[in-house]
């Protein structure tokens, strides 16, 4: 990849209505200001979508062709991902539905973060086909996902590995006194290994 041509991250949020409201825009503001004050600004190019509807998913990825896929938003207990239908109230998607849309991403997308509660399972599906993703292994607070985030993209802009930078994202949980650093899980496709800072 040549290194003059930015690092595209596409962050999708959806916080439907008839669910419990999070605070998805203090989370994108905070990755933001990250980047923007990183050593090397350009190396990465923000682009955002908001209330994203099951539709809208294929086609912004089209249009942006990221590397580094960010969901911030709801997920069930089954492992599904919570987006919008029409009117903006829930619309959940299996696990199988997305991997195999990733399937279709192989080559492009290098990173998928799911930043939504319960999302292991929509991350291990996910990493059959793209290198590294990170899901949540139970329930997870807003400001434990917003300290991950924000380790993780401060991690990144500071030329850090994607294995590393995960590290750094529990480790920014740890450092504000939140008590779910064993929450975020890596995937990696190689070995389809889950890495937890609960795993010695």
């Amino acid at each position: 990849m040549n290194s003059d041509i930015p690092v595209k991250i596409l962050f999708l949020a959806a916080d439907p209505s008839d669910a419990s409201r999070l605070r998805l825009g203090q989370e994108l503001r905070d990755i933001k200001e990250r980047l923007q004050i990183a050593k090397e600004r350009g190396k990465y190019q923000l682009e955002q979508r908001e209330s994203v509807r099951v539709g809208d998913i294929t086609q912004t990825i089209f249009d942006v062709e990221p590397q580094i896929i960010h969901f911030s938003g709801h997920g069930t207990n089954q492992g599904e991902l919570c987006f919008e239908n029409e009117l903006g109230q829930i619309q959940a998607v299996e696990a199988d539905a997305l991997a195999a849309m990733f399937e279709l991403l192989v080559g492009q997308v290098n990173c998928v973060l799911l930043n939504a509660c319960y999302s292991e399972i929509q991350a291990h599906a996910i990493a059959e086909h793209i290198p590294y993703v990170i899901g949540m292994n139970d329930a997870i607070g807003d400001k434990a996902a917003i300290a991950f985030a924000v380790g993780f993209y401060k991690a990144l802009a500071a030329n850090r590995s994607i294995a590393e930078a995960y590290k750094f994202g529990c480790v920014e949980i740890q450092l504000q006194g939140i008590a779910e650093h064993l929450k975020p899980v890596l995937y990696v496709k190689k070995t389809l290994s889950s890495f937890s800072t609960a795993k010695s």
